[in-house]
């Protein structure tokens, strides 16, 4: 039997018009009456009509706002497919997505774009600096009723709804596990990292270190280097890092930047002597894996990333659902070329 309005509103012992204004968030109800409405539909399981779901949808003109730090990293082109894949299964609700994208790590410029984009949409899905600034801008647009879901990357303290990523910890803990099997337990280690602006790169080195020092101490990090998860400046930086640590025979990518990293590896004819640990399968990363520069690299669901974030934005601003998880963790999974 089809769970009706009218009939919630026997149990609840309210009216038609109640159920309607709870079901379909358009206010002017107690709050105590919300919850027990949306405890009782959810404890019946109720669905609303899909065509009335979709006009309702239609009127409200739901825009979704994408603010990305995606330019020069393959990563995203996964990210941006899933949030792409979803908007056309959500168009017949109306549902638009307005993409930004950026370059680098620029406080000022994402706060801009966090700006120019939140003025035009009722969710937005972005991928934080950590910095003071990034946090207090969600705040201000989660004060203006913007719907905020962090993907990718965290940020503390923020007023997001929710985070849709990988646990940062737990993939450096496994990049180290892995190293230490790679190397025997010893090894001077050079650590490409994206930004120290990123709290999930530091948090990914944190975890290689609290393993490094727990269980292999004769694995050491000879130096950390930023590479803005940029191809040419990974080049840069990882060619310096190996000219000034010729004992180095292991690297550490943390982030983008792969395949600037491994080039210079390349060029100084160092592939067979250095064991490399990176971070998912950009076309370029899967090129390396192929011509065994990388050892191992671990995998955090892209695609999937920015599926579940749109998904979870729909189900909150069409359905009305609560938002039950602050976080929505996907499992690092350890890619070798033999299981791609």
């Amino acid at each position: 039997m089809s769970i009706t309005i009218k009939k919630i509103a026997e149990i609840c012992n309210v009216s038609r018009g109640t159920v309607d204004r709870v079901l379909n968030n358009r206010g002017k109800v107690k709050p105590e009456t919300e919850s027990f409405v949306r405890k009782i539909a959810e404890q019946m399981g109720y669905e609303p009509n899909p065509a009335g779901k979709a006009l309702a949808a239609k009127k409200k003109n739901i825009v979704v706002g994408v603010v990305l730090i995606s330019e020069g990293n393959p990563f995203f082109d996964e990210v941006i497919r899933g949030i792409r894949e979803a908007e056309k299964e959500y168009t017949a609700y109306g549902v638009r997505v307005l993409i930004q994208t950026m370059h680098g790590y620029d406080v000022e410029e994402q706060c801009r774009l966090m700006e120019e984009v939140g003025s035009q949409v009722n969710a937005l899905i972005l991928n934080p600096i950590s910095d003071l600034k990034i946090q207090h801008k969600i705040d201000q647009l989660v004060e203006r009723g913007v719907f905020v879901v962090t993907v990718n990357t965290d940020i503390e303290n923020s007023k997001r709804s929710c985070y849709v990523g990988s646990d940062y910890i737990n993939g450096g803990e496994t990049a180290c596990g892995i190293m230490g099997v790679l190397t025997g337990g010893r090894a001077k280690v050079g650590v490409v990292t994206g930004s120290f602006k990123v709290a999930g790169h530091n948090q990914r080195i944190a975890g290689f270190k609290k393993v490094m020092e727990k269980k292999y101490s004769q694995i050491e990090i000879l130096e950390i280097v930023e590479s803005e998860d940029d191809d040419i400046l990974a080049f840069e930086v990882t060619n310096r890092l190996l000219q000034a640590y010729p004992q180095l025979d292991a690297l550490f990518i943390t982030a983008g930047g792969v395949y600037g990293a491994c080039r210079a590896v390349l060029s100084q004819a160092r592939q067979q002597h250095i064991k490399i640990v990176s971070f998912d399968s950009a076309p370029n990363t899967v090129e390396m894996l192929k011509q065994q520069v990388i050892d191992v690299t671990i995998y955090q669901h892209p695609y999937t990333q920015g599926r579940k974030a749109m998904q979870i934005v729909f189900s909150y601003l069409v359905n009305g659902l609560e938002i039950k998880k602050e976080k929505h963790i996907l499992k690092n999974e350890i890619k070798v070329l033999e299981n791609l």
